[in-house]
């Protein structure tokens, strides 16, 4: 499998909080979210969240790949909060989190997952791309959204609002992402197909992401077509220009396409 990475930090000179890494027959996306001047919960940091857990997953994909994706992922989760739950408030609801994205080669067939709102982007053999995500979060972040709109520029009231908001995260009724429950990774967006069905895919985290979702520059059939015609720097690209017409605040913006499957 070959996999070409791009990514891009919301603001110069700020790290980037998205991590993107491969082996020879997976390829993992991993995109941090934290609440900015928390470090009070967590000395390390949303990126260096992102990185463990992207650098374990990674780890554990190639030492142990006869494990189903959801096992791995809730190990990686262990591993990484077992780095810091004697230094930090992991269990904090502003301490740093992460949604993933994984695909997996292996023996003719094809796996895949996502948690929280990256997009697993699959180009199918004679058939339209289909787009794994997982809309939880979008759909409990939504309902908010009066609620924010009506506090206005009471702090206090968002506030208020905000931390409802993340109480809800990892729970029932709410929405799931990587943090220091393990068994969030049992609430991904799972599947498998035979390879013979798959001619590429692309990992991207919700920045990247925004070329379809949120200022439909392209549909995922387009966004396939400039992925394999320039790259994917390209996208990045054209969500950057559609964030500075728009004065949408920009975010960390990754991709990591993923061709020659056939030969994994």
């Amino acid at each position: 499998m070959r996999v070409a990475m791009a990514s891009a930090a919301k603001q110069p000179g700020r790290r980037n909080e998205d991590f993107a890494g491969a082996t020879p027959a997976a390829a993992v996306l991993v995109d941090g979210a934290g609440i900015p001047d928390s470090e009070h919960t967590c000395r390390h940091g949303v990126a260096w969240y992102a990185d463990q857990l992207g650098g374990c997953l990674l780890g554990l994909l190639a030492l142990t790949p006869e494990r189903g994706l959801t096992s791995l992922l809730a190990a990686a989760i262990a591993q990484v909060t077992g780095l810091h739950r004697d230094t930090c408030d992991v269990t904090d609801p502003i301490s740093p989190s992460a949604t993933v994205a994984v695909l997996r080669i292996a023996g003719g067939v094809a796996d895949y997952l996502v948690l929280g709102d990256c997009v697993a982007l699959l180009d199918l053999v004679g058939a339209p791309p289909l787009a794994v995500r997982d809309l939880r979060e979008v759909v409990v972040s939504g309902s908010y959204e009066p609620a924010l709109r009506a506090a206005g520029q009471d702090t206090a009231e968002r506030g208020r609002v905000l931390r409802e908001l993340r109480s809800r995260r990892n729970r029932p009724g709410g929405f799931w992402v990587a943090k220091d429950d393990p068994r969030a990774a049992d609430e991904a967006v799972t599947g498998s197909l035979p390879l013979s069905e798959l001619a590429g895919a692309a990992l991207l985290s919700n920045g990247a992401s925004r070329i379809e979702d949120r200022f439909r520059l392209a549909d995922w059939p387009e966004v396939l077509a400039l992925l394999a015609a320039h790259g994917p720097g390209e996208i990045i690209d054209r969500v950057r220009g559609a964030e500075a017409v728009h004065s949408v605040p920009p975010d960390d913006a990754t991709v990591a396409y993923c061709t020659g499957l056939a030969g994994s």
